[in-house]
């Protein structure tokens, strides 16, 4: 769990609070509860392909006729308990994936992002593509051939690899409704399920919490307040933390701890 927030805060003994820690750090996200968001249901997606066979020799096809193929996937976050949760798409109870796919050859790479994002999340019927908040890109992965091995670099031997896939912080805003397709099921899974599982998630999403980790959060209740935060920094951009919070004793209630210095953050 991150620091409570003074917004929160019921101990009479804050914790001291040292000198901002946050240079050099990306602007501070805002994450919100999982209960904020509505998840709806359409009609399924089938996977293009009938075997892993398949899908690497329609990869070799689309390097023979476009070249590298470009992929882009989304990091997409809110909290439960104060803690960061990643919402992956699971496929036949086994296979884990962000939402994202590759993108048409015709597309720039932005705006076929957003269409993959529709096309996978996006209620029938939504709004244009524009609906997507598209931020820091965390990670290049590279499939140097027509084969299941990704790295996070080019290897030394290889000058032509046969995809790119781009993965980026797509944030939230406080209230979306998703809609999921019928074949596949949407899951919020811990930072901490994740990290160092490669085994059950593979790599590229065990992975996800050492990128996550250069960013500060703050977690917002259903009511807007910030009730939490990553601690070591200053609050972010439209934050609802006090920038000073000034410590108040209730008046009539004083303890004989809060008589003798210990007070009440609000």
């Amino acid at each position: 769990m991150s620091t409570v927030t003074p917004v929160a805060m019921q101990s009479s003994k804050p914790p001291i609070v040292p000198k901002n820690f946050s240079h050099n750090q990306p602007d501070t996200i805002r994450l919100y509860p999982l209960s904020n968001y509505v998840f709806t249901v359409k009609e399924s997606q089938p996977e293009e392909d009938a075997s892993v066979a398949e899908r690497l020799k329609r990869l070799n096809n689309h390097y023979a006729e476009h070249g590298m193929r470009r992929t882009a996937e989304a990091v997409l976050l809110c909290h439960e308990h104060s803690h960061p949760h990643v919402l992956l798409l699971q496929i036949a109870n086994s296979f884990f994936k962000m939402p994202g796919d590759y993108l048409k050859p015709e597309d720039d790479e932005i705006t076929g992002f957003k269409k993959r994002l529709n096309e996978r999340l996006a209620p029938d019927g939504a709004a244009a593509a524009d609906d997507w908040d598209i931020g820091d890109c965390l990670a290049q992965w590279f499939r140097p051939n027509a084969e299941t091995f990704a790295y996070p670099y080019v290897p030394p031997h290889v000058t032509r690899p046969k995809e790119c896939k781009k993965i980026y912080m797509v944030k939230l805003p406080d209230k979306k409704v998703l809609s999921v397709p019928k074949n596949m099921k949407l899951l919020a899974v811990p930072c901490f399920e994740l990290y160092d599982n490669p085994g059950r998630y593979g790599p590229q999403l065990a992975a996800i919490p050492h990128l996550l980790s250069r960013y500060r959060f703050e977690f917002v209740s259903d009511k807007g307040e910030a009730i939490a935060s990553t601690p070591g920094g200053m609050p972010g951009p439209g934050s609802s933390i006090p920038q000073n919070p000034t410590p108040k004793i209730e008046p009539n209630e004083q303890t004989d701890e809060q008589a003798n210095g210990d007070v009440k953050m609000e």
